[in-house]
């Protein structure tokens, strides 16, 4: 039985897997990007800034954004020595064997499936409230789900069969259509900043940090700095999906390392400048609204901001979704080649060369769950399977430098161990200034993966002798 569990996948080179390579470095990085800045950078940093941070929220952001640079790095020596579609999953399966491996998938699918079902929810939300500003009007019903009164949640249901038929036509496609999109929303973001900056007033940042590093108060609530970091490292969620490009990327090898360190960088540096400018231009404390970045542009002046910054979250949730799913659908689409889900979605399609059975099926799950269920909270779990993926992918590093060390490596980490061990400390630190129920629920996804494992993936692996 431990001999099962712990049997490991050897590297091997899928160049014959039928997807097809036409990614480049531009496209990785804007991948990454699309992935990463989204519903984060308009409505979360006002969120952490008001509750937990106060303008000390830029520090959050940096904690974050270190943490999440160790676990980039470990994530580019892995993809370009490991390589595959399976991100920390594949990485997971050669380090420590098949039952890690599995579990590891299964903690991914949580992180892109809750995930794009929960960014679904954000859009929809959001299409519905341009469409008012404008004067028009969903029906009720069909903007909630029925556990709310409604029938269906319409636009989140629709958005993501929009994606999922893009997906199927080509990942060259998608990717351009990505690009155009991830351009949107960084020249709304932009104008923001040449705003802002005009009206910038630094006494907004005093006090600095009034909620001091780390407290836990009545209700098992946690806040300050820390806490705040816990709580933005949602706006990083998304730019490992970078790693899910392998065997469609040109030059794996090159090209990986460079669009995961690109979009990581500049996506903090982003987050970083809004989150000051911010709470420079109005008092954290007012800043938990649905909507902070258009109150606050609104607050000094501008009163079109409202219109400018839906263009921008709904730009910016589209390509959060269209990488989410994308992700979602080639991590399936390696556990399926390996055996553990049904061969049957492993299957590509030879026109398109895409995996369309899966890109369908995904499509049909996860435009139910956004449809007809109302997440809430659930989706916070989202974060804790993240950083549970980048303490994993820090330790396969530190493994497969002791039991490969021969493998060859485009590209490596300085001072081994000490990048994956600082991964591993900061992103364990985070986990531990989540909420507790965050934890239960996160426990009980891990035990019901443990039993499906058990029930079908271990008998029907590829590896299995």
């Amino acid at each position: 039985m431990l001999k099962q569990l712990l049997r490991t996948k050897p590297i091997l080179e899928h160049s014959g897997s039928g997807l097809k390579k036409c990614l480049s470095a531009f496209d990785l990085a804007l991948l990454g990007i699309g992935g990463a800045i989204g519903t984060g950078i308009f409505v979360l940093t006002g969120i952490a800034a008001a509750t937990q941070s106060g303008p000390a929220v830029v520090i959050s952001f940096i904690i974050a954004g270190i943490a999440s640079a160790f676990a980039a790095l470990s994530y580019a020596e892995l993809s370009s020595s490991v390589g595959g579609s399976g991100s920390a999953y594949g990485y997971s399966y050669v380090a420590f064997g098949e039952f890690a491996a599995w579990v590891m998938g299964w903690i991914l699918l949580l992180e892109y499936g809750v995930g794009a079902a929960a960014v679904a929810n954000g859009w929809g939300g959001y299409f519905v409230n341009t469409l008012a500003n404008f004067n028009l009007h969903l029906p009720a019903a069909l903007t909630k789900a029925p556990i709310l009164g409604g029938l269906i949640n319409l636009p989140a249901f629709g958005i993501i069969w929009v994606l999922t038929i893009l997906l199927t036509i080509g990942v060259k496609e998608s990717a351009r259509f990505n690009n155009i999109i991830v351009i949107i929303k960084l020249s709304t973001i932009a104008i923001f900043i040449a705003l802002a900056s005009m009206h910038l007033n630094t006494d907004n940042w005093h006090p600095f940090m009034p909620f001091g590093w780390f407290t836990m108060v009545e209700g098992g609530k946690n806040i300050g700095v820390l806490a705040g970091a816990s709580l933005v490292f949602f706006a990083y969620f998304g730019f490992d999906a970078v790693s899910t490009a392998a065997e469609e990327a040109k030059n794996p090898q090159r090209d990986l390392p460079i669009g995961l360190i690109a979009s990581l960088t500049f996506c903090t540096i982003v987050y970083i400048i809004v989150s000051a400018l911010l709470t420079g231009i109005v008092p954290y404390t007012e800043l938990n609204v649905p909507s902070p970045v258009a109150w606050a542009l609104t607050k000094i002046g501008y009163t079109w901001a409202s219109t400018l910054v839906a263009t921008g979250v709904l730009a910016g949730l589209i390509t959060v979704l269209l990488v989410l799913l994308y992700g979602l659908t080639r991590i399936l689409f390696t556990m399926s080649r390996d055996g553990l889900i049904s061969p049957v979605f492993s299957e590509i399609n030879p026109d398109r060369q895409t995996p369309t059975k899966i890109i369908l099926v995904c499509g049909l799950i996860v435009s139910i769950v956004a449809g007809f269920i109302p997440l809430g909270e659930l989706a916070e779990t989202v974060n804790i399977g993240t950083l549970a993926s980048f303490i994993m992918v820090c330790v396969g590093v530190i493994v497969l430098r002791i039991r490969q060390p021969n493998l060859k490596r485009p590209f490596k980490n300085p001072w081994n161990p000490l990048i994956p061990v600082l991964g591993i400390l900061s992103c364990g630190a985070l986990m531990g200034f989540l909420p507790a129920t965050t934890w239960i629920r996160f426990g009980v996804w891990v035990l019901i993966g443990i039993v499906v494992y058990f029930a079908y993936s271990m008998h029907h692996s590829k590896l299995k002798t």
